[in-house]
This record gives structure tokens, C-alpha cells and sequence, in this order.
């Protein structure tokens, strides 16, 4: 069976490289390349983090090309108070010989879409949605030939993490997510930062147990310490909600979705207090044709199974 061909769009903070670590050892997936974008972290610090991250995995080793480091019309802002300053909770990963490959992300993944047959790749957005606006913009023939594009991002049916209405990475650019958005992709799906919530969370049992299996599950958790510390706070337990692996797990192991349906959406782009703020048109008030698919939650129980087989926890 030929494995499924995807690509990775992050902008690599500490959730992020658990969740390109989880894709790095699933052997039913081909991982093209990994495109880094200014979000969490500046674009320059998410491309060490992308490339640390592959290198501690030790199974394969895709290109990494750099992409967007501003917004298309905001300044970037970073996510320091939720990964540390460096994304990886300041924990000290620094490997000054690794460097990513020649070309734009952009282009490249362009490039890689152009040269495989339609519908034969996926792509997966863990970070704001630069990078695939200004594809969108530059090569839209291109981009229609993209068989899924699942992001992080949304809110999904619950409240928002940045805002009370907005998520992190559609907030950061939601310029570019309203491209995305109305642009008419085939399949569309958001996993909403609720999809990673209340069970799905991981307690501090699970998180020793990932930490204890070696050096890359170290290597996730310890990564992790600024957002436990922020969680001890937010929820009142050291806990991870570990927004990038639900997506990435979504993508990769449709198997553990509970619940995903698919709405009318619009990005909010006023400016306002709802700045970055999804609508989900979830009783079809508006008559509009759905755009996008919202996975909400996950089985708990398969998530996580997913998390530990693809970490060698278990």
C-alpha cells in the first residue's frame, strides 16, 4: 500500500513538535516537507524548532523550507507567555548546525503539489494560515488540486483561547484564514482548540508516563513546561492541552474523531473585539453552502493510544 503523501505547514512551538514527532513515526504517512511560518515563534526560531524536532525523532528526514515571517496585514505576535521565549520552553535546544533547505515554502510546496498527481496530497496547518493564503493567492489551479487541508485552529463549538471568541492561530492572521476559508477547498476540515479539552487532556500521570519512555518523550514534555505551569494556573492541575497533536492525530488517524461536521463558516476580519473569530453557522441560519468541516472532540481513549504508539510510549 503506497503511503499517503502530506505536508506539514507549523509554526513550531512546544505542541507543535509533539505533534510533527507523532507524524514523523507514523509509517503509513510520506512526509513531503515541513513549511515554517512566523506564529507561536518567530519564523527563524520555528525553523530550529522544526529541524531539532526531526532530529530528535530519529526516523526520517524531510526538507524544511522557510516561509512567511510577517502576517499579511498585522505584525506578528508571539506566543511566548504560553511556549517560552524560544517556543520549546526555554529548556535550551539549540543545534546551530542544522539548516533548512534552499526555496521559498511557498513555492516549494506549490512546487511538490504541481509535480504529484491531483488529489494526492494533504496538507496539515498547524500554525496561521499564511503561508497557504499566499499560495492560495499566487497558484489557486495549484491549490484546488489539494486532496484535505486539516488546520489547527477555530474555536471549534466552544469559547477561544486568545479571545473570548478567537483561537491563537486563526487570531494571529485572520486575513489569511478568511482565504482559506472561502476559498473552496475540497475538503476543509478545522479542529477546534475544544477537539483537545477536558479528557482529552493529558493528566499528570499520562505526561510522566510520555516523559519516562525516553528521550523523545522527555523531549516533548519538558518542551511543554511553560504551557504545564500556565495549565496549573488556567485549570487548577498540571495538565496539557495539546492542541497541535489533536489535529495532528485527526489528520493522520480519522479513527479517533467523535465529533466532525461540516458548517458554514466566516472568518471575522472587522478589527473588533471579535477579531479572529470563527462564525459556524451551526443551525444553517445564513442558507449559505457549508465550507468546512469542525471536529470538535475526540475519543479520548484513541487519541491518546494514538499519541503513545506514534511516541513508543506503549
Amino acid at each position: 500500500m503506497d503511503k499517503r503523501k502530506i505536508i506539514i505547514d507549523t509554526d513550531c512551538g512546544s505542541d507543535d513538535a509533539m505533534a510533527m514527532a507523532m507524524a514523523l513515526n507514523d509509517p503509513d504517512y510520506e512526509i513531503l516537507m515541513f513549511t515554517t511560518v512566523a506564529g507561536n515563534v518567530s519564523r527563524k526560531q520555528a525553523t530550529a524548532n522544526t529541524l531539532t524536532t526531526i532530529k530528535v525523532a530519529g526516523s526520517c528526514c524531510p526538507p524544511v523550507y522557510e516561509g512567511c515571517s510577517e502576517m499579511l496585514l498585522r505584525n506578528w505576535v508571539g506566543a511566548a507567555e504560553t511556549h517560552g521565549n524560544d517556543g520549546m520552553g526555554d529548556i535550551g535546544l539549540v543545534d546551530y548546525a542544522l539548516q533548512p533547505a534552499k526555496g521559498h515554502a511557498v513555492l516549494k510546496m506549490l512546487e511538490a503539489i504541481e509535480q504529484n498527481e491531483p488529489k494526492t496530497i494533504d496538507i496539515i496547518a498547524l500554525g496561521p494560515l499564511t503561508n497557504l493564503a499566499l499560495a492560495i493567492r499566487l497558484a489557486p489551479e495549484t491549490m484546488k488540486n489539494v486532496r484535505r487541508l486539516v488546520v489547527m485552529g477555530t474555536a471549534g463549538l466552544g469559547v477561544g483561547n486568545v479571545s473570548p471568541v478567537a483561537e491563537f492561530n486563526i487570531w494571529q492572521d485572520a486575513e489569511a484564514a478568511k482565504i482559506v476559508t472561502d476559498f473552496g477547498f475540497d475538503e476543509l476540515v478545522y479542529v477546534g482548540w475544544d477537539a483537545c479539552l477536558d479528557e482529552a487532556m493529558l493528566n499528570e500521570q499520562e505526561i510522566e508516563e510520555i516523559r519516562s519512555s525516553g528521550e523523545l518523550g522527555r523531549y516533548c514534555i519538558d518542551s511543554n513546561r511553560v504551557l504545564m505551569e500556565m495549565n496549573r494556573d488556567r485549570f487548577g492541575v498540571p495538565c496539557l492541552d495539546m492542541a497541535d497533536p489533536a489535529a495532528m492525530a485527526a489528520a493522520l488517524y480519522p479513527e479517533c474523531i467523535e465529533a466532525c461536521d461540516k458548517y458554514y463558516c466566516q472568518v471575522d476580519v472587522s478589527g473588533g473585539p471579535s477579531y479572529g473569530g470563527v462564525l459556524v453557522d451551526y443551525y444553517h441560519f445564513s442558507g449559505q453552502k457549508e465550507n468546512a468541516w469542525i471536529c470538535s472532540k475526540l475519543n479520548p481513549q484513541k487519541y491518546k493510544e494514538y499519541i503513545f504508539r506514534t511516541l513508543h510510549v506503549r
